[in-house]
């Protein structure tokens, strides 16, 4: 009876043993499945994001397109990232260059055996001879259909000829006959070609299919498709202006007498032309005062003898004290303020200032005006290759 009961425990242990274990793996399953699809719901998000991504930047509408797989649009995505291209329509044909193909299908199948390209004969533009290269299907993702790859590529010889880089401002167009208009993609920066670089063009196009099923309006005339290109030359500039301040400034101090200043009867007078600087310039004084300061105040600028000198100047203008050297002085600081091209102040020095004898301004009638020129600054203006030197520095 002893071994019976013992052996009723022993079964009784497993038991309970067996359960507890039972228990325990369904609870870490429990816990560990909304791990688990965490991670796959993550993984799905990515995918589907992924997709949308390449939809919205393919420029295509998702209604009736097939959906692209991973490895698509991930070369998708980094096509179209890498290149600033803007799609848009007109109405106005191709400038440069058009192709005209009566059978589209048939070409495609045709240049299977030519490298997969159709290259037109030469064209010349902005003195450069030109090809325009089209792919029927040069780049096919899995699932995507293809699409049309579209190229313009500068003829080495022409580069050779005339070693320079061209810049080029490059359009592409198809024409769509069910809107009478032309689909076009456009580069928003200018290219560069030269010798290393002498094909531009776009891998992604216009979808494949565009041209396989006439209900997308590209075809006419049965099976004909007609591509373009616009291929607008950006010259090097020609003319060039360099601004600088001129400050080491030779005989920088000019002084003029000016005699007999009570019976002076003019509006205003002019100094004799004195060099200073590299330039010759000229004090001009109103001695009853000009606009605002006219029967009150001394009216002083100084001038450029150069027609239509807009440059900022800093000097120091002064009447000055003959008798203790207490000279009255003020600093111009800015570009003309004068209808002749001067700097200076309407309100100088005021009458009452200029006739109290005891601050020596006007003695034995005279009056002495001085200028002292601090900087000014100068506009250089060039042409042509002369501008592309001072640009790079080089003088010869």
């Amino acid at each position: 009876m002893y071994s019976e009961e013992k052996k009723s425990r022993n079964y009784g242990s497993i038991f309970v043993y067996c359960f507890f274990c039972f228990v325990l793996i369904v609870e870490v399953a429990r816990f560990a499945k909304p791990y688990i699809n965490l991670q796959n719901l993550i993984e799905t998000e990515a995918v589907v994001e992924e997709g949308f991504m390449a939809v919205g930047n393919s420029g295509n509408l998702p209604c009736g397109s097939s959906k692209p797989s991973s490895a698509s649009v991930r070369a998708h995505d980094e096509q179209k990232l890498s290149q600033a291209v803007t799609t848009d329509t007109r109405t106005r044909p191709p400038n440069s260059y058009c192709v005209k193909f009566q059978s589209f299908v048939t070409m495609a199948k045709q240049v299977k055996e030519n490298g997969g390209k159709y290259e037109s004969r030469p064209f010349s533009v902005g003195g450069y001879n030109w090809t325009l290269l089209i792919y029927p299907v040069i780049y096919i993702p899995t699932d995507s259909g293809g699409y049309v790859s579209i190229y313009v590529r500068v003829d080495n010889s022409s580069l050779i000829t005339n070693p320079k880089d061209v810049y080029a401002e490059i359009t592409f167009l198809a024409y769509k006959s069910s809107t009478d208009k032309y689909q076009i993609s456009q580069e928003t920066e200018a290219q560069r070609f030269h010798l290393f670089k002498q094909q531009w063009g776009l891998l992604q196009f216009l979808p494949i299919y565009y041209f396989e099923n006439p209900a997308y309006g590209y075809f006419f005339e049965g099976e004909s498709v007609v591509f373009g290109v616009d291929i607008n030359i950006v010259k090097p500039f020609e003319n060039w202006e360099v601004f600088s301040n001129e400050q080491n400034i030779r005989d920088p101090i000019f002084e003029w007498r000016l005699t007999k200043f009570s019976t002076r009867f003019l509006d205003s007078y002019t100094s004799d032309s004195f060099s200073s600087g590299g330039r010759n310039w000229a004090l001009k004084v109103y001695p009853n005062g000009v606009g605002n300061a006219t029967g009150n105040s001394l009216s002083l600028y100084l001038l450029s003898d150069q027609s239509n000198d807009k440059g900022y100047v800093e000097a120091k203008l002064r009447v000055i004290d003959q008798i203790q050297s207490n000279n009255f002085e003020k600093k111009v600081a800015a570009w003309p303020n004068a209808t002749e091209n001067g700097w200076g102040f309407d309100r100088f020095l005021s009458f009452a200032d200029i006739k109290n004898t005891s601050k020596g301004f006007l003695v034995n009638d005279t009056l002495k005006l001085e200028v002292q020129i601090l900087s000014f600054s100068k506009t250089d203006y060039y042409s042509h290759q002369s501008s592309l030197n001072v640009l790079t520095g080089d003088s010869t």
